[in-house]
């Protein structure tokens, strides 16, 4: 199988190096506008490249394409790949600019249009997914997830960074990348009541900090803690019902379960393997990367089901802007 990788920043190295190291049947190429980092990865990987996307979508010989640009870029190059008859894998859009036009698209040519979500990969999230399932109780959580932002791409400026920018902006990411596993666990949302404020000094033209109180169709109820401001990276989750009690700190040596025979918490260690790169926070792992990249290269073969899709991203997406638009005062009823 051959495909491309456009966008050769951070994550698309990253999905470029996985490939490699993973699936040695798989021939990758690169695509960037940067001549610099076109060179790199070239260097890096030793691997075909093209400086020009046009370039690439006029070949004839390739069945994919990995989307790894920023989120405003990304409908108009689904739509050249899907017009170029490629399949396309796309990393998170923040915006739900062009869904309906490329879902439609998607069907009718019968190419698949596959969404990230890494979350959903993550062993922890399938734990605890398969706990409140089995439980079948009304359950409360809270859960915090804090950056700095400066600290997010350290190697950058955050104004030169997608991130930076209101549309797509930090905040934003962040609700899009946890929203997906808490709405696949808790169930659709009924009721939202937010509170935002900005307390740093960052040249950004948004809140840095959100306070969402969550009530889930099922009665569940969560609370969800959204900053820009943590100069301690954090990921702290709480969920509580009668029959259970998790906690988790977002590192795979941080979870944990109240064990009622004992009556004591103990640690779950649910890896055989830990892959991580130095260049990022302890809370991020390669393993659920890779997890799916497999679940797209079997969903290309038939062989599996995607975890997510660009309608329920939709759903999440109209949820985000909810929570963006409404003030203080509103508790907004879906």
């Amino acid at each position: 199988m051959d495909i491309g990788v456009i966008g050769l920043g951070s994550m698309g190295k990253r999905r470029i190096r996985l490939i490699k190291e993973n699936f040695p049947e798989v021939n990758v190429v690169g695509i960037d506008n940067s001549i610099e980092r076109c060179d790199e990865v070239k260097s890096l990987f030793n691997i075909p490249v093209f400086s020009d996307s046009n370039e690439f979508f006029n070949q004839n010989n390739f069945s994919a394409v990995f989307i790894s640009t920023p989120p405003l870029t990304h409908s108009k190059l689904i739509n050249q790949a899907l017009n170029s008859n490629l399949n396309v894998f796309t990393e998170i859009n923040l915006v739900s600019d062009g869904y309906e036009g490329n879902i439609e698209l998607s069907n009718s040519k019968g190419l698949i249009l596959f969404l990230s979500s890494t979350q959903l990969y993550r062993k922890e999230i399938a734990y605890i997914d398969s706990k409140i399932k089995e439980s079948d109780k009304t359950t409360n959580y809270i859960y915090h997830i804090g950056n700095y932002l400066p600290d997010w791409h350290p190697w950058e400026s955050y104004k030169n960074f997608f991130v930076g920018n209101k549309k797509t902006n930090g905040c934003r990411e962040i609700l899009a990348i946890e929203l997906p596993w808490i709405v696949n666990v808790f169930g659709d949302i009924s009721k939202i009541h937010v509170s935002k404020n900005k307390i740093t000094d960052l040249e950004i033209d948004y809140p840095d900090s959100f306070f969402v109180t969550l009530t889930h169709k099922n009665g569940s109820n969560g609370v969800l803690i959204v900053d820009l401001a943590s100069r301690n990276a954090v990921r702290n989750l709480e969920i509580i019902n009668e029959d259970v009690y998790i906690s988790w700190d977002g590192t795979p040596q941080g979870f944990g379960e109240f064990d009622f025979d004992i009556n004591e918490m103990k640690k779950l260690d649910l890896y055989d393997e830990i892959s991580t790169k130095k260049d990022y926070n302890q809370t991020i792992i390669e393993n659920a990367y890779l997890e799916e990249i497999k679940n797209f290269f079997n969903v290309l073969n038939s062989s599996e089901n995607a975890l997510h899709s660009f309608e329920k991203d939709k759903y999440i997406l109209d949820i985000i802007d909810i929570i963006e638009s409404i003030d203080d005062t509103e508790v907004y009823e879906v």
